[in-house]
């Protein structure tokens, strides 16, 4: 992968971040539960529910297989029934859509929850109702609980 296409994301930023998607949720709700999609919408989705005062938090765990299964995609953790057969207007939150293969996935299990990712990229930014950064579709992001502090070449690729 060509370097100058990862996107390094700090806890600080993330933190940022997930609260401006809180932000933008907002006028959305109010929201009667919150489904995480795990394992990285657990971090945004803790800020989002604190911000939003949501108190129903409901995981989902999807695992999409890559190598020589790729596209296959398997639930691991469905969502409880309390949650899928819930009255009011239920949030799904990730970290990234990036494909759309695990949301859509989720989105079909919820099609009338409103879905929210801190980043988008093109191939998948359709699926989200909210999101706040897009990133192009070839960037690798590296998210806070993926990262050691370490150092980093300059971008030019000479010395210093």
């Amino acid at each position: 992968m060509d370097a100058s296409k990862s996107f390094p994301v700090t806890w600080d930023q993330f933190h940022r971040d997930s609260r401006a998607l809180a932000w933008r949720l907002h006028g959305e709700g109010p929201f009667e539960a919150l489904v995480a999609i795990t394992r990285g919408g657990l971090v945004p989705a803790a800020i989002v529910a604190r911000e939003l005062n949501i108190r129903q938090v409901e995981t989902v765990s999807v695992k999409s297989y890559a190598h020589k299964d790729q596209g296959k995609i398997e639930v691991l953790k469905p969502i409880s029934e309390s949650v899928l057969n819930a009255k009011g207007r239920i949030l799904i939150v990730d970290d990234l859509v990036d494909t759309g293969a695990t949301g859509r996935v989720v989105r079909d299990m919820l099609p009338n929850a409103h879905f929210a990712t801190v980043y988008a990229k093109p191939l998948a930014r359709d699926l989200v109702d909210t999101f706040v950064t897009e990133v192009s579709q070839d960037t690798w992001i590296y998210f806070p609980w993926d990262l050691e502090v370490a150092y980093a070449p300059p971008i030019h690729g000479g010395d210093d």
